[in-house]
């Protein structure tokens, strides 16, 4: 024998209500001999709305009659759908059982009262109702069913609400129908019972599965199946984790410490009479019957992974009682918890230092309250005599549980877990682990629990693949190279680096757009024009944070300062940052060292290394001297493509003016050629290396020759400029003539040397590393401890939207790295 029970989706109309009847048919005609014992819920969404009438009745809301006259209704079409108009036993059951809550809610309205008696009568009743329905619809679809009202079979105390079961008298009365009966299935109501004087009660939350479970505890039967909407007991819960996925098998432990930690299938005390009789529970999907669901039983084939899965309490309050008058003392933890007691306060979790100096604990919201009065007035004498401090409830905060018997003597989970955490800006309140090793439960700030659930499932069940969160910000030609890179290289990085890059906003300078499953990189423009919103940073920053997905990667490819001016607000969010704009690193020091010192605070990464070289690997090669103790002498450099260009082909025969137009042609400098030639953008880059290796520095502090002449600065145009700098050749000829005749090239290096930092041009010999640079490269020379005699050099392409997105992406890249325990 086995028992079935059918949860409220899968009963909700009379469609599915035929779903299910196909699924029993299926059963028996694989098993003929087999009886089946069917525990129905009530239709979706009854049982609360029966509640709600009477409240509504209690309150003298007139409007109760409507919302009890469309639940009549809706049971109504039911049996039409189902085709059982012509049934008088179920028409004329429905009926009584609305003719009788009629006149209950009416007395309940007239009195202005509604006792814990009464709301048992009638919100049981959305079971007694559908059972009678699916019986009947059995019958239509040929089944020998019958219908069995469990008022008349399991038996309870008069606790309303949640009663306790007469387990023996329940099972003399189950074993002694179900050895009679010749209907090859039965159909019962869920939630409901009866006490010895035949009042109606309810079994409490999950009271149908519990139905279920004491049916097949009382028949010692071969399996109990939950039907649900999902596959079985999922790692997560698929509403917050989308990569949940079902487990094959777990124990009862596991289970149940998943249900306590907030695992909407099951509920602990279905499982309790199952554990007693070791009957194996499974876990299935009504709309999906070939899923295999999740077996719950006595042993687990332990899995592929550490853990069977992450749940969730998603809102408690946490309560600490604390002081010097604890250490030592005994018998505190006895009053503490004796007040809760009295209190009728649940504890959800308990957590105690071994300095005895506080004991901390979560309760419901609705209990802190409680819970504080209680137990200060039970510590009114030592918090009188400052022994101990008043309770401290903290509010908003929810708890996270890793779960499974796999952590049993098996070093590293608690290390994944809070580097998971931590790695994602998720602070830990508080932290409890039993000596079963079976859960680890942190408490975290409730605002983070979406990520902390999605950081934890990825790392624990997706740790071969990790993914990526990017918001671009700057779709121009260095962010859409980016964007084309991403898409190109993305099934590569998913195969070969176990990495998965998920856009997850994108912003131009006028709209934005957000998907938190990832934006269709080839269609997104079309979602721009269609669905992008009007774009403001701090708009953007708000959907981020909304948003708050587990290793999140903040991109600028703008060369905007108001959009670099907000990195300390999205690093201070726990969001790293990688960015082209050298804006950010050459604004104020005082700013410069404000983003450093977020970085650290929040465990995030901040990368910048195409702010000098494009995608050359200058910044990192500095970095990777310091930090293995080398001392940085001096360095020089040139560090623009477009002044690189211009002075690589100044030759003889060659107007500087004619080389300066060229370079406008191909795209080289910025529309106004001045902004290249000033030397400023040099000037930022050489600020950003003398901050790298520790100098306090501002841009007012770097000398930058100013090699046009008064004429080529006044001019008011672009082409006006273009005029004065075709009437300025001679000046550049006499210093490239006078460089010439020493064997030397003109060169515009950025130079750091003894604490100073000047940029200038300068005349380079053959000995220089400089003299055969060639087209647009740019190259930088580090003279150090280490390297005296030879100085290290880097170079290749600067500049372009290619390297520069390449070194882009580089960075995002390795903070997958660091997202996988690097650094």
């Amino acid at each position: 024998m086995i028992v079935l029970k059918f949860g409220g989706t899968s009963v909700a109309d009379a469609r599915n209500i035929q779903k299910v009847g196909n699924i029993i048919i299926q059963r028996l005609k694989k098993n003929k001999k087999e009886k089946i014992a069917v525990v129905v819920s009530a239709m979706t969404g009854v049982t609360d709305e029966l509640i709600k009438i009477s409240r509504m009745a209690a309150n003298h809301e007139v409007a109760y009659t409507d919302l009890f006259n469309k639940l009549r209704t809706r049971h109504q079409h039911a049996i039409r759908d189902l085709g059982l108009m012509k049934d008088k036993s179920v028409h004329d059951h429905v009926e009584e059982l609305f003719s009788g809550l009629h006149d209950i809610l009416h007395g309940v309205f007239l009195v202005g009262e509604l006792s814990s008696r009464t709301l048992d009568f009638i919100s049981g009743h959305g079971e007694l109702l559908c059972a009678k329905m699916v019986a009947s619809s059995f019958k239509n679809q040929k089944m020998r069913a019958g219908f069995m009202d469990a008022r008349n079979f399991i038996k309870t105390d008069e606790t309303f609400g949640s009663a306790l079961v007469d387990f023996e008298l329940t099972n003399k009365n189950l074993r002694s129908h179900f050895r009679t009966t010749k209907n090859e299935v039965e159909v019962l109501t869920g939630f409901v019972a009866s006490t010895s004087r035949n009042e109606t009660t309810t079994l409490g939350r999950g009271g149908s599965d519990y139905t279920a479970a004491i049916v097949g505890a009382a028949l010692n039967v071969t399996e109990i199946q939950i039907w649900t909407d999902v596959d079985g007991v999922m790692t997560a819960d698929p509403r917050k984790v989308r990569k949940a996925f079902s487990i094959p098998t777990m124990t009862y432990e596991e289970a149940m410490e998943m249900s306590h930690f907030g695992a909407k299938v099951i509920h602990p005390p279905t499982i309790q009479p199952a554990l007693e009789k070791s009957i194996p529970l499974r876990i299935k999907n009504t709309f999906r019957p070939e899923a295999e669901g999740t077996l719950i039983s006595t042993k687990s084939n332990g899995g592929p992974f550490l853990i069977k899965g992450v749940s969730s309490i998603d809102e408690i309050s946490l309560l600490t009682l604390q002081g010097s008058g604890m250490v030592g003392v005994s018998g505190i933890s006895a009053r503490l918890f004796n007040a809760l007691s009295l209190s009728k306060v649940n504890v959800i979790l308990i957590t105690q230092g071994s300095s005895e100096h506080a004991i901390t604990f979560a309760v419901k919201p609705g209990d802190a309250a409680y819970a504080k009065k209680s137990i200060d007035s039970a510590f009114l004498l030592e918090i009188k005599n400052h022994l101990l401090e008043p309770i401290k409830v903290e509010n908003e905060l929810s708890i996270i549980a890793v779960i499974g018997e796999n952590m049993r003597n098996t070093p590293g989970v608690s290390g994944r877990l809070f580097q998971a955490l931590g790695k994602n800006g998720i602070s830990i309140v508080a932290t409890a682990q039993g000596s079963s090793e079976l859960n680890i439960s942190t408490v975290i700030h409730k605002v983070d629990l979406i990520k902390g659930l999605n950081a934890l499932h990825q790392t624990f069940f997706l740790s071969d693949v990790k993914t990526l969160s990017v918001y671009l910000v700057g779709a121009g030609l260095i962010g859409n190279t980016l964007i084309k890179q991403i898409e190109k290289h993305k099934q590569f990085l998913k195969e070969a680096r176990m990495l998965e890059i998920s856009v997850a906003g994108i912003a131009t300078s006028k709209k934005m757009f957000f998907h938190a499953d990832g934006i269709n990189l080839k269609r997104y423009r079309e979602y721009f024009d269609n669905d992008g919103v009007k774009m403001t940073m701090q708009g953007f920053i708000e959907r981020m944070k909304e948003l708050n997905l587990p290793q999140s990667i903040f991109v600028d490819c703008t060369s905007s300062e108001d959009v670099a001016s907000y990195y300390a607000k999205i690093l201070d969010a726990s969001i790293s940052v990688v960015t082209p704009n050298k804006i950010g690193n050459a604004g104020s020091y005082a700013q410069y060292k404000q983003v450093r010192e977020i970085e650290r605070k929040r465990n995030v990464r901040f990368l910048y290394e195409t702010n000098v070289g494009a995608g050359l690997p200058i910044i990192s090669t500095l970095n990777d001297l310091l930090t293995s103790g080398d001392k940085i002498i001096s360095i020089e450099a040139v560090l623009s493509g477009t002044l690189s260009y211009i002075f690589n082909n100044y030759k003889e025969g060659v107007k500087f003016s004619d080389v300066v137009i060229k370079a406008k042609e191909l795209g080289y400098t910025e529309p106004d050629p001045r902004d290249d030639l000033k030397g400023t953008d040099v000037a930022r880059k050489l600020l950003i290396l003398a901050r790298e290796t520790g100098l306090a520095l501002e841009l007012k502090d770097i000398k930058v020759e100013q090699i046009l002449p008064p004429n080529c600065l006044k001019a008011k145009t672009v082409a006006d400029f273009m005029k004065e700098l075709v009437a300025s050749d001679a000046v550049f000829e006499e210093r490239r003539k006078k460089a010439a005749a020493k064997n030397k090239h003109l060169r515009f290096i950025a130079k750091l040397e003894k604490g100073k930092a000047t940029v200038s041009l300068l005349e380079v010999d053959t000995t220089h590393p400089f003299y055969h640079l060639s087209g647009s490269d740019n190259i930088v020379s580090f003279t150090t401890d280490r390297y005296h005699d030879r100085p290290l050099v880097v170079k290749g392409p600067g500049a372009g939207a290619e390297v520069t997105a390449a070194g882009v992406f580089a960075q995002i890249i390795s903070i997958g790295n660091y997202f996988e325990g690097g650094n």
